[in-house]
């Protein structure tokens, strides 16, 4: 195998993005063969050394890419100093340790991909790749047709201009404006700050997509793998991920008994009289005298009274004639 440098091999593992690694090495919390890397580039082989981060091994997991609904209240990080509920809590159940693509602010809602591939995530969030995201915004004012223009220019904010919008308006409820917009920046609360700039304070914000991939159908706080199909897509228009995998099979829904319908009430003045006694007069003539049980029945013939029997019946098969019925 070719020796990589040592923050792919730990993007590649699922540890973190190639970025957040360079830092994880930076700090010294890397080491190679028990010894501190803390040089950035170093390059090693995964199979034959011994890769550690915090003391834990690192062994290479099978891609997963996941699409999760963040609810607001909710950090998208793994963990938080301040103790905040974070996204570690809803991506709990996923079957490798998994790491989100970009952030969220705590009080955005919306779509959140997650992933244990690090170069995925740095394709998706390296600003030449221009990945559009889409969010559904709720502004403070009316806005007029002018200041939907002055969104698709461009705000000037502290650090820069920001780039070319696609602004839609949905609607207007009273003093306030319902937006969809996407942008292809990942500037720091670049929408918030934009309705700042433009003194139009946002109110409610929401990602409904990213890079194409939608939560349709997540409930706050659920996610689903990413198909193939979406897989697919990404690879086509940006480059990620390398290669194509098929997600995990669903587990099939828990089998459940049939409910029957309620019976449906009978028509007043019937009876509901059981089926057998309905039609008892009808039975007893098509069937002769009733059944009797078996102890009421005649003891079959024995002895000597067998051998009249069968003397009678040779009498008249002799003569030509049918034998008399028991």
């Amino acid at each position: 195998m070719v020796a990589l440098r040592l923050q792919k091999v730990l993007a590649r593992a699922g540890v973190a993005s190639r970025r957040a690694a360079e830092e994880l090495i930076k700090a010294g919390r890397v080491r190679v063969d028990g010894h501190v890397v803390t040089e950035l580039g170093t390059k090693v082989d995964s199979r034959s050394r011994q890769i550690e981060v915090d003391g834990r091994r690192i062994v290479r997991e099978s891609p997963v890419y996941i699409a999760l609904h963040k609810p607001r209240g909710v950090v998208s990080t793994m963990s938080d100093p301040e103790g905040r509920p974070s996204v570690r809590e809803l991506l709990a159940d996923v079957p490798a340790r998994v790491f989100p693509v970009g952030r969220l602010d705590f009080n955005t809602s919306g779509l959140l991909i997650a992933t244990n591939d690090g170069d995925f995530a740095d394709g998706l969030l390296h600003p030449r790749k221009s990945v559009p995201k889409t969010y559904v915004v709720k502004l403070q004012g009316i806005m007029r047709d002018e200041d939907l223009d002055h969104w698709r220019r461009g705000v000037e904010l502290e650090d820069g201009k920001t780039g070319p919008a696609r602004v839609r308006l949905l609607r207007h409820e009273g003093d306030k404006t319902w937006l969809e917009l996407t942008i292809t920046e990942g500037k720091n609360q670049q929408i918030r700050r934009m309705g700042d700039a433009t003194h139009f304070r946002v109110m409610r914000l929401a990602r409904t997509s990213f890079a194409g991939i939608t939560s349709d159908g997540l409930a706050p706080g659920r996610w689903r793998h990413l198909t193939a199909d979406e897989l697919t897509t990404l690879k086509k228009e940006h480059g990620v991920p390398k290669r194509v995998v098929q997600p995990p099979m669903a587990a099939p829904p828990p089998r459940t008994r049939a409910v029957l319908p309620p019976a449906k009430p009978r028509p007043p003045g019937r009876e509901s009289v059981p089926l057998a006694r309905r039609h008892a007069p009808v039975l007893a003539e098509k069937s002769g005298p009733p059944h009797r049980r078996r102890s009421e029945r005649e003891p079959p013939p024995r002895g000597r009274d067998v051998l009249v029997e069968h003397d009678v019946v040779r009498q008249h098969v002799r003569k030509g004639k049918r034998p008399p019925r028991p």
